[in-house]
């Protein structure tokens, strides 16, 4: 059952290392965006779980250790997300000026 299980998340992470790398760039930032929104259901799995009054140890670490590893995807994802989306806003027009004129001299 153990090797099943390996033979299957290895075989998962070769299935999403090749799909992934056949995204075009400019479709980065929408699969980013869903992306955060499944850490977000792993954060809520993982708070039920934890809410729950689960019993054992190990459940509530890996309940734990999934909280803190999606809040950080989460979190991180967004900043991304905003970052990259920040690239595509135009400049006001103050910072045009000053950029044209640095640019003149």
């Amino acid at each position: 059952m153990l090797l099943a299980n390996i033979a299957i998340l290895v075989l998962a992470g070769f299935v999403g290392f090749s799909v992934i790398s056949k995204v075009p760039n400019t479709l980065h930032t929408p699969l980013m965006s869903g992306t955060n929104a499944i850490h977000g259901i792993v954060l809520l799995g993982g708070l039920i779980v934890l809410g729950s009054g689960a019993d054992g140890f190990w459940s509530k670490l890996l309940a734990v250790v999934a909280i803190v590893f999606g809040t950080i995807n989460v979190i991180g994802g967004f900043l991304v997300t905003d970052r990259m989306l920040g690239m595509f806003k135009q400049k006001p027009a103050t910072e045009k000026k000053a950029a044209a004129k640095d640019g003149d001299s």
